[in-house]
């Protein structure tokens, strides 16, 4: 393998609606690759708070339009989800834009540092199929598709 090209994390990937995708690393090693090699510095980033769990991403669109309440409200769901808070009632997620996420040297595989994050509390996402229309549902927004 050429070490030049960074391995492509194993990722969960969320198609939410509005065209807002979101990547949820699988182990430590695909967190660092996510949140440090793969990241763009405008993406938002998101991890519950003072737990362990899996770093996410809330992808940033072309046009760099701002994700309204709804779609970082389903992203931290998504994040306290994949989390070990995953059956807890209201769970702290902390989130900030990528290029507020840096990995101290020789930190073990999984641990950043990040900076001006805010705080928002949710329940963790339970991706369950809505009764109507059979599309899965995280709080009410409905998502596209979950590739695993």
């Amino acid at each position: 393998m050429n070490k030049h090209i960074p391995e492509q994390p194993k990722v969960y990937k969320y198609e939410l609606p509005g065209d807002w995708t979101v990547i949820v690393g699988k182990t430590d090693r695909d967190n660092d690759r996510l949140s440090i090699k793969f990241a763009h510095p405008r993406d938002w980033w998101f991890h519950v708070h003072g737990m362990p769990g899996s770093h996410v991403l809330l992808k940033r669109k072309e046009d760099d339009e701002e994700p309204k309440p709804d779609i970082i409200k389903a992203s931290a769901a998504i994040a306290a989800y994949h989390s070990k808070a995953r059956n807890g009632g209201m769970v702290p997620v902390v989130y900030t834009r990528a290029c507020y996420v840096t990995k101290p040297r020789g930190a073990k595989p999984g641990t950043v540092t990040i900076h001006k994050e805010k705080i928002i509390k949710v329940r963790p996402a339970r991706t369950s199929p809505c009764n109507q229309t059979g599309k899965l549902s995280i709080n009410g927004i409905y998502i596209s598709r979950v590739i695993d």
